[in-house]
C-alpha cells in the first residue's frame, strides 16, 4: 500500500486494540460521519447522539479501509478490517497521542484558545504556516472532546508546523486536550462573556483558558493578548506552566508592555488603516526586532489582532516571518465568520456579510465596527440582522440590550433581530431604524427579503443556536444566481 497515512499495523497497537481482517486499501484518512466520509478512510464508531455502529456497514460500501468498534460488535455482510477496542473513543485519543509522538523533533505545533476569533486565527496560522512548509490543521471547528483527537490522527507524520483548535463550555475540558497536543506555542486570542452561563464569573472563564498553557511543551511559548483585561491572570497561570511568554497589543509600545505586563517581550502594532477590503500597516517584532508589513485581505482591528498572534506564532516557531505574513493578503473569513459575497440585485451590488455561525457581546461589536469601513458611496445602506447570543446567563437581556451604542456608532440604518434576547436590543431602537423582530430566524425570513434593495450591505450575526445561516442561505437562493455573485 502506497501513501498510506498509517500502517495498519501501527494503527492496531496505537489503538490498543485487536484486528480482525486486513484493509484492502491504503489507509488515508479518519471520519466519524458517513456522510462525509472518503474512500481510505478509518471510520470510529463513536457513540454520541447516535450509536456510530449502526453506520459500520454503510462505511465499508462508501470505501471505508477500517472500522474502529467496540468489542462486542457483531460483524455484519460487507465489512471489511475491524479494530476491536474496549472504547472507541479512547481508542481515537490513543492514536491522537500516537501520532503526536511520531513527528519529528524540528516539527511544531501551535495550539489556539479563546473566547472570540479561535477558528479565524486559526485559519490565518493555517494559511501563513502552508507558505513555509507542510501545515496540517484543524478541520472547520473540531475544538471539542472527539475533535481534536480527530484531527490528531489524521496529522501526517511528516508535518512541519500542526495547529489545533481547542474549545470549551466549562471548566477542566480544556485540560486534557491541551496535554493531548503538546504545544510548542499556546495562545488565547482574548477572554470574552462567551459560555457565562457556565461560569460564576468572566474570571473563572479566563482560568478555563489559561489551561491551555498546561501542555506547552518545555521552553514552550505562550502568547497573550495584553489589550484584554485578563491578561494578567493570563500572564500568572502561563508563568506557572514554566512557559516564555509574548504579549500581543494594538494599543501599547513594547517597553511600555514589558514593563507593565513583565512579559519577555511584546509584538505590537505600529499603524494601521483600513481600506473597504483589507486591513493594512506595519506590525513590531518581539524583542524590537524589526518592523513586518501587514497586509490583510480582510477588514477590522480584529483580523490584525489575530494576524499580530500569527506574526507571534511564525517567531516563537522560527518559521519564515516574511513568507508566512505576506500570505494574510490572501486571506478570507470562512463562512460563518465574516465572509464576504457581492451579489447582483438590480442596478447596483448588495454585499452579504456572513457572521452567521456564532456570537458574543465582543464578537457582536468587533463584527459591527467593520462597517463604518465599507464607503456609503458604494454601500448607501446598512443593515444588520442580529440572532440571539446564547449562554450568557442572567445578564442575557442587558448585554443584547447594550448591543445598540454599537450599532449606532456604527452607522446603522436598520435592524433586524430573531430570537427573545433580542427583543431587549430592538425595544431600544428608534422606531425609523427598525426593520422588524421575530421569535425565530426563519420568521423574518419575508420581511428581510422584501426589505433588501441594491446598494445594501447585509450583515447576519447571531449564535449557531440562533440559526442564522438560514437568512444567509434566503439571501443567496435569491441574489446569488447572477454571474456578477463572487465572494470577495
Amino acid at each position: 500500500m502506497t501513501n498510506a497515512l498509517w500502517n495498519f499495523a501501527d494503527l492496531v497497537m496505537a489503538a490498543g486494540g485487536a484486528a480482525h481482517g486486513e484493509p484492502a486499501c491504503a489507509i488515508t484518512g479518519f471520519s466519524i460521519d458517513t456522510r462525509t466520509i472518503a474512500a481510505g478512510d478509518v471510520f470510529v464508531a463513536l457513540k454520541d447522539q447516535r450509536d456510530g455502529h449502526d453506520f459500520v456497514a454503510a462505511a465499508f460500501a462508501r470505501g471505508a479501509s477500517a472500522a474502529i468498534v467496540s468489542q462486542n460488535y457483531a460483524r455484519q455482510d460487507g465489512d471489511g478490517a475491524l479494530i476491536r477496542v474496549p472504547d472507541t473513543l479512547r481508542a481515537l485519543e490513543n492514536i491522537g497521542r500516537a501520532a503526536r509522538a511520531r513527528l519529528g523533533p524540528e516539527a511544531r505545533v501551535i495550539a489556539v484558545t479563546g473566547s472570540v476569533g479561535k477558528t479565524t486565527t486559526k485559519e490565518m496560522l493555517r494559511l501563513a504556516f502552508a507558505a513555509v512548509g507542510p501545515v496540517h490543521a484543524s478541520e472547520k471547528s473540531y475544538n471539542n472532546h472527539w475533535g481534536v483527537p480527530l484531527t490528531l490522527a489524521r496529522m501526517p507524520a511528516d508535518t512541519r508546523h500542526a495547529v489545533f483548535e481547542i474549545g470549551m463550555n466549562h471548566g477542566g475540558e480544556i485540560t486534557p486536550l491541551t496535554r493531548m497536543v503538546r504545544p510548542h506555542v499556546a495562545l488565547v486570542t482574548t477572554v470574552e462573556k462567551a459560555h457565562i452561563e457556565n461560569f460564576a464569573n468572566e474570571e473563572g472563564i479566563a482560568d478555563a483558558k489559561a489551561e491551555i498553557f498546561l501542555g506547552l511543551e518545555p521552553e514552550g511559548t505562550a502568547l497573550i493578548n495584553l489589550d484584554n483585561r485578563h491578561a494578567p491572570r493570563l500572564i500568572r497561570a502561563a508563568r506557572a506552566a514554566g512557559a516564555r511568554v509574548v504579549g500581543i497589543t494594538t494599543a501599547r509600545r513594547e517597553d511600555e508592555a514589558v514593563e507593565v505586563f513583565a512579559v519577555d517581550e511584546a509584538v505590537t502594532l505600529e499603524n494601521c488603516r483600513m481600506t473597504p477590503t483589507t486591513s493594512e500597516g506595519t506590525a513590531m517584532r518581539g524583542g524590537g526586532r524589526g518592523t513586518v508589513p501587514l497586509v490583510i485581505g480582510t477588514v477590522g482591528m480584529h483580523m490584525v489582532m489575530n494576524a499580530l498572534f500569527v506574526l507571534g506564532a511564525l517567531d516563537a516557531a522560527d518559521a519564515d516571518i516574511g513568507a508566512g505574513m505576506s500570505a494574510l493578503v490572501n486571506f478570507a473569513p470562512p463562512p460563518g465568520r465574516g465572509s464576504r459575497t457581492r451579489l447582483a440585485a438590480g442596478e447596483a451590488d448588495l454585499l452579504l456579510i456572513d457572521e452567521s455561525y456564532n456570537a458574543n457581546p465582543a464578537s457582536m461589536r468587533a463584527a459591527l465596527a467593520v462597517l463604518p469601513t465599507l464607503p456609503r458611496s458604494a454601500y448607501p445602506r446598512r443593515i444588520v440582522v442580529l440572532g440571539d447570543m446564547l449562554e450568557l446567563g442572567a445578564d442575557a437581556a442587558a448585554l443584547h440590550a447594550g448591543l445598540w451604542e454599537a450599532a449606532d456608532a456604527a452607522g446603522v440604518d436598520l435592524v433586524f433581530a430573531a430570537g427573545p434576547n433580542m427583543a431587549r436590543l430592538f425595544e431600544r431602537i428608534p422606531e425609523a431604524r427598525r426593520g422588524g423582530w421575530a421569535e425565530t430566524a426563519q420568521a423574518l425570513e419575508g420581511p428581510l427579503l422584501s426589505e433588501i434593495k441594491p446598494g445594501d450591505v447585509v450583515m447576519i450575526k447571531g449564535s449557531n443556536g440562533s440559526r442564522m445561516g438560514l437568512l444567509v442561505a434566503a439571501i443567496l437562493a435569491q441574489f446569488g444566481d447572477s454571474e456578477l455573485s463572487h465572494s470577495q
